[in-house]
C-alpha cells in the first residue's frame, strides 16, 4: 500500500509541475494518467493488482463524484444560466432523455439476451457527460462563450439528473431480480434514496452557509481552511446520506446547488481550492481505472462492448443533441462540435461500481462495456478537443464578421 501511495503521489506531483505545458498537449492528463495506470497494473509492473485495489477505485471514484458534483452545482452562476439558459435547457430537457432511449434501444439490438433493466441500467449509465473531459473545450475562449457554457452546465448537471434514474432501473433490476413487486419496492426505494438525499443536502448546506457566515462575521475564519471547507462540506453531504441509506450524490448535487447560491460572494474562493483538489481526485481515479479496469480487457474482447462503445460516442449521443438543437437555428457545425464533445468519464465509472456491487447477473459485461466506451471517450475526446475547438472557434468567428 506505501509503495502505491508513494508511485500515485510521484506522479501527480510531476503532473502538477508541468501541469501548464501538458494542457496545451494533443494527449491529455486523463490519457497520460491511464497510460501510468496500465503501467503499474497487471499486465506491466503489477504495482496496482486488480483484487487488491478494486475497493480503492470504488471509494476513490466515489469521493471524487461527489466533490465533483458538489464543486459543478457550487459554480453553476444563476445570472449566466438565466441568459444562456436555452442550450443546457434543450440538452438536458430533450437531449440527455432521448440519449438515454435511444441507448436503451441500440443495448436491445446489439445485446438481444440482455435483461430489459440491465439495458436501461446501461444506457443511463453511459448518457452523463465529463465535466473535467471537456474542460478544454469550456475553457477555451476561441470557441462562442454560449456553447461553451452550454457545454459546462449540461456536463456539470448531467450526472445528477441521472443518479435518481439510474437507482430507480438499478431497484427495479433488484426486484425483479429476487422476485418482489418490482415497480413497488423500485419506486419506494427510489423515493427514499432521493428524499433522504435532498434533505441531507439541504440540510447540511443551510447548515454551512450559516456557519460560514457567523465566522465571517466574527472574523473568526481562517484564509488557511478555505481549501477544506468545501471539500468537508461535500463530504459531509455525501457520509450523512449514505449512513441513512440515501443517495449521497443525490445530496452532494442539492447541497452544491444551496452552497453556492447562499454563500457569494466568497463561494468562488472558496471553490477554486475545491476544484483543484477534485482535479486531483479525479487524475489519481484514472490511474487506478487504467490499472484495475482498463488491464484485464487486454485479456477479453468483446466486439459487441466495442461497438456499443463506439455507438455511444457517436449516435446515440450525436443525435439526440442534433434534435434537441434543431429549433435553434444553431449553425450545422455547432451541432456536430456539441455532439461530439460529450465526453463519458468519472460519473459512468461510479455508476458501473454501484451496479457492479449490486452484484445483479451480468453486471461484469455492463462494467465492461463502460470501460470500453471510457477508455475510447478519454483517448478520442482527448485528441480532438484542442484542434476542433480553435479550427470551430476560427470559423464562426469569421461567419460573425461577414454577418456584420
Amino acid at each position: 500500500m506505501y509503495a502505491t501511495l508513494a508511485v500515485l503521489g510521484a506522479f501527480v506531483l510531476i503532473y502538477s509541475l508541468l501541469a501548464k505545458r501538458i494542457e496545451h498537449w494533443t494527449i491529455s492528463g486523463p490519457i497520460l494518467f491511464v497510460l501510468v495506470g496500465l503501467l503499474l497494473g497487471p499486465n506491466a509492473l503489477d504495482v496496482l493488482s486488480v483484487h487488491a485495489d478494486a475497493e480503492l477505485l470504488s471509494v476513490l471514484a466515489e469521493l471524487t463524484l461527489a466533490l465533483v458534483l458538489f464543486t459543478d452545482a457550487s459554480g453553476v452562476d444563476l445570472t449566466v444560466l438565466k441568459r444562456t439558459r436555452t442550450l443546457p435547457i434543450h440538452l438536458l430537457g430533450i437531449g440527455l432523455p432521448l440519449t438515454i432511449l435511444l441507448g436503451f434501444l441500440a443495448g436491445v439490438i446489439v445485446f438481444p439476451g440482455m435483461p430489459v433493466m440491465s439495458v436501461a441500467l446501461l444506457a443511463t449509465m453511459l448518457a452523463p457527460t465529463d465535466a473535467a473531459l471537456g474542460k478544454a473545450v469550456v475553457t477555451n475562449e476561441a470557441v462562442p462563450s454560449s456553447v461553451r457554457q452550454g457545454l459546462n452546465v449540461e456536463s456539470g448537471l448531467n450526472d445528477g439528473i441521472c443518479v435518481p434514474v439510474l437507482f430507480l432501473f438499478l431497484t427495479l433490476a433488484q426486484g425483479l431480480e429476487e422476485g418482489h413487486s418490482a415497480l413497488g419496492t423500485g419506486l419506494l426505494l427510489f423515493a427514499k434514496a432521493v428524499g433522504i438525499g435532498i434533505v441531507c443536502g439541504v440540510v447540511v448546506s443551510l447548515l454551512a452557509v450559516f456557519l460560514l457566515r457567523l465566522s465571517l462575521r466574527h472574523d473568526w475564519f481562517s484564509e488557511s481552511w478555505t481549501k477544506v471547507s468545501v471539500l468537508a462540506a461535500a463530504f459531509c453531504c455525501f457520509g450523512l446520506s449514505q449512513a441513512l441509506d440515501g443517495s449521497g450524490f443525490i445530496a452532494s448535487f442539492v447541497g452544491g446547488l444551496i452552497f453556492g447560491h447562499l454563500s457569494k460572494p466568497h463561494h468562488e474562493r472558496l471553490l477554486e481550492a475545491a476544484e483543484g483538489i477534485g482535479d486531483t481526485f479525479a487524475l489519481l481515479t484514472w490511474v487506478v481505472f487504467g490499472a484495475i479496469a482498463v488491464s484485464p480487457i487486454f485479456n477479453a474482447f468483446s466486439w459487441q462492448a466495442l461497438l456499443y462503445a463506439v455507438l455511444s460516442l457517436t449516435i446515440i449521443r450525436m443525435l439526440p443533441v442534433w434534435l434537441s438543437l434543431s429549433k435553434l437555428q444553431a449553425p450545422t457545425e455547432a451541432k456536430l462540435f456539441i455532439g461530439w464533445f460529450g465526453p463519458r468519464g468519472l460519473a459512468s465509472i461510479v455508476f458501473a461500481v454501484i451496479v457492479l456491487d449490486a452484484e445483479l447477473p451480468g453486471a461484469e459485461l455492463l462494467t465492461m462495456i463502460v470501460v470500453y466506451t471510457v477508455l475510447l471517450s478519454i483517448i478520442l475526446h482527448g485528441i480532438s478537443a484542442e484542434p476542433w475547438a480553435n479550427a470551430f472557434g476560427r470559423r464562426m468567428g469569421r461567419a460573425r464578421q461577414a454577418q456584420a
